[in-house]
């Protein structure tokens, strides 16, 4: 895709599918391109192997476009005081800047969440810069709450918000 050019939603087909190991450059590559936060080859692998059905790619043609990658954590409940929860945890999404708005990372965080719920979570959460505001109304959309602020959780020292929403 040449700089500048545009994508309108009738001109993009895309599939999302389970990430393979041969994807793995393509997704390092694009959280490189997309996300300050990068992770080393062998942390990828280590989430893939905890839950693969919620590692998720999107593809237009033969490029990855997208991802998403989750896990399971057992911990406190974002919703009931003091009980513990079995929790989805979104790790990481990112599209490429050409292919965003057109409901990429909708389906991608969608099909994770049902892997998570799948595999026993009864709710999920994921941390969000405070400034990434178009990610924010995609969560809130989604059914997600803001549960606190996380300050300066960043290497940059920016602060997060802790999302959470209900599976069952």
């Amino acid at each position: 895709m040449k700089p500048g050019v545009s994508i309108r939603k009738s001109d993009t087909t895309f599939i999302t599918r389970q990430f393979r190991h041969d994807d793995l450059d393509d997704v390092i590559r694009l959280n490189l391109t997309c996300l300050p936060e990068h992770y080393p080859k062998s942390y990828f692998i280590m989430i893939y192997s905890s839950l693969p059905a919620a590692f998720r790619v999107a593809v237009v043609g033969n490029k990855i476009v997208g991802y998403t990658m989750g896990k399971i954590e057992t911990g406190l409940s974002n919703f009931h005081f003091l009980r513990r929860a079995k929790k989805g945890h979104t790790i990481s999404i990112a599209v490429s800047p050409h292919y965003r708005r057109l409901g990429i990372g909708t389906k991608l965080l969608l099909e994770s969440l049902e892997a998570m719920k799948a595999a026993g979570a009864t709710e999920a959460f994921l941390e969000v810069r405070k400034s990434n505001i178009s990610a924010i109304k995609m969560y809130e959309k989604l059914g997600y709450v803001t549960v606190k602020t996380l300050k300066r959780y960043y290497h940059d020292g920016e602060d997060a918000l802790l999302m959470a929403k209900k599976l069952i």
